[in-house]
């Protein structure tokens, strides 16, 4: 059986208040409780006495019988003095995972190789019309000769 030192909540719908407990942990958060050793009150201000409230005591006794606080509670115990906490250091917190990081390396990889065949596209646009530009001047050269025509008449 192991111990852990939890929140258990109780209060009313968005008015929530919160024993701090000694229960096994295979039990349901809200659920059977060993002992209770403390509240915790999140509505009330930072620096109300009230906020959070332990049996010190009893806190140690129960750590020296090897249960385990909850982060949130270690946090408590910590600024009460009674468990010292390290603060902890995630470096790769800020990064997506695995199956994100594979979906964004396939979206560049796509990006890049659509790029690459605009890219040619392009190539291959430059080099057909040097080829067709005289065919489509021609035509061109021909109506300006032929409004030339049309001018010579309307100027006779």
């Amino acid at each position: 059986m192991s111990l852990k030192i939890r929140l258990a909540r109780g209060g009313a719908k968005k008015r929530p208040y919160y024993r701090i407990v000694i229960a096994d942990s295979r039990s349901p958060r809200d659920g059977r409780f060993i002992e209770r050793v403390g509240t915790y009150n999140p509505l009330l201000p930072k620096d109300h006495a009230e906020r959070i409230t332990l049996k010190e005591e009893r806190i140690q006794h129960w750590l020296s019988v090897g249960a385990r606080p909850t982060d949130r509670v270690h946090r408590f115990l910590d600024t009460a003095g009674i468990l010292k906490r390290e603060p902890r250091n995630n470096p790769l917190k800020a990064q997506w995972g695995q199956k994100r990081q594979d979906r964004e390396e396939a979206r560049k990889e796509a990006e890049e190789k659509a790029a690459e065949e605009a890219a040619a596209a392009k190539a291959a646009e430059a080099e057909a019309p040097a080829e067709e530009a005289p065919a489509e001047e021609a035509p061109a050269e021909e109506a300006e000769a032929g409004d030339d025509d049309k001018k010579d008449e309307a100027a006779s």
